[in-house]
């Protein structure tokens, strides 16, 4: 809220199509049907859309310098990355060229989760989405595909090892994280998976520095990326806007950076 402009609404989200986090209650299907705007982090989440913009990063996915990610892992390390390569549909024998960033992104989608997926259940913003078209309204991004790319691939190297090792030594628990982190957010407690995912660490003798660029390009400088982004709607009034959750909270986050800019931002629920 701000004096002389009608509220707008920050929803924060997971991107996941759990149905205890997918669905739109009454409220928040009213109030995008009264926006003025509706934005998101991407404007598009097709399949295609996502396609399209990792065809044209390719350099930012995989090596071309000669380095191989086996060669920076155990045996055992890469036999689970090549698992993991080859249950999200990719060639297994790509496995050696392929990012850090990647893998671990790959590594933190649950099977349960792929398997909602594959059946046709909508991840929240998309959800958001469809009700903001089923309105007329247009689907605003407050960044793109391709900026999101970047800032993954922008982490340090020796980082996106460090961070792959965590991930790789609980590859046989993600459904159980994913609950952990999904019942975090139902409490409305999103703040705790930082946290979380540097004990995890502590766990496996990675120190939390090694998280240091994942929230600085990840978070702090994409929430600032994404606040530039929305003041227009903001000061145009009615708009509603979806973001991860991660990205609202804490001295860097959402919140924190419309109060420094004169927004009175108040909890609703």
């Amino acid at each position: 809220e701000k004096s002389g402009v009608a509220p707008s609404y920050l929803l924060g989200t997971m991107h996941l199509s759990d149905p205890r986090i997918s669905r739109l209650s009454t409220r928040q299907q009213d109030l995008i049907a009264h926006s003025k705007s509706v934005a998101l982090e991407v404007a598009d989440l097709s399949e295609k859309a996502v396609g399209d913009a990792m065809l044209k990063a390719g350099h930012l996915l995989v090596y071309t310098d000669g380095r191989t990610l086996n060669s920076q892992l155990s045996d055992d390390e890469f036999k689970v990355v090549q698992r993991i390569v080859k249950k999200a549909g990719m060639p297994e024998q790509s496995s050696a060229l392929i990012k850090p960033w990647l893998i671990s992104m790959l590594l933190a989608t649950s099977d349960c989760e792929r398997k909602q997926v594959e059946s046709g259940a909508k991840v929240l913003d998309l959800q958001v989405a469809l009700e903001a078209q089923k309105n007329g309204l247009t689907v605003k991004g407050l960044e793109t595909i391709e900026q999101q790319l970047k800032s993954l691939a922008s982490i340090a190297d020796d980082q996106q090892i460090e961070m792959l090792k965590v991930g790789l030594k609980y590859a046989d628990r993600t459904d159980d994280l994913m609950e952990s982190i999904v019942q975090m957010y139902l409490r409305r407690d999103i703040g705790a998976a930082m946290p979380f995912q540097l004990a995890l660490a502590a766990e496996s003798g990675v120190p939390a520095s090694a998280f240091d660029g994942f929230k600085t390009a990840l978070l702090s400088d994409r929430n600032v990326r994404m606040r530039d982004a929305a003041e227009p709607l903001l000061q145009d009034g009615s708009a509603f806007i979806a973001v991860g959750a991660l990205h609202l909270v804490g001295p860097t986050g959402l919140v924190a950076l419309l109060r420094e800019r004169g927004y009175t931002v108040t909890a609703v629920e």
